[in-house]
């Protein structure tokens, strides 16, 4: 079960992700870093690394992107493959 919600979380982050790329200061970006934050946390937990290490790396370029508007979705979707790796 825990397992099932946790592919849900990383599904809806790539989802969410891609949406960030097409527009980086969507509202939808501003809530991923949360989400993202909670998700890395709970791998971190798991002695999950390379996952959180992922997930850190695209949730500092969508920081990168919405919050200095300094858009680079060249970041972000550079960072999402490395996602779906290790997650």
């Amino acid at each position: 079960m825990l397992w099932q919600k946790q592919y849900q979380q990383k599904s809806k982050i790539l989802k969410e992700s891609s949406d960030c790329i097409k527009d980086s200061q969507a509202q939808v970006c501003k809530e991923l870093v949360s989400k993202i934050e909670r998700l890395q946390l709970v791998v971190f937990d798991q002695n999950r690394f390379k996952c959180q290490s992922s997930l850190l790396g695209m949730q500092s370029a969508i920081i990168e992107a919405y919050f200095l508007k300094n858009f680079s979705n060249e970041r972000i979707s550079f960072m999402i493959p490395y996602v779906i790796k290790n997650c």
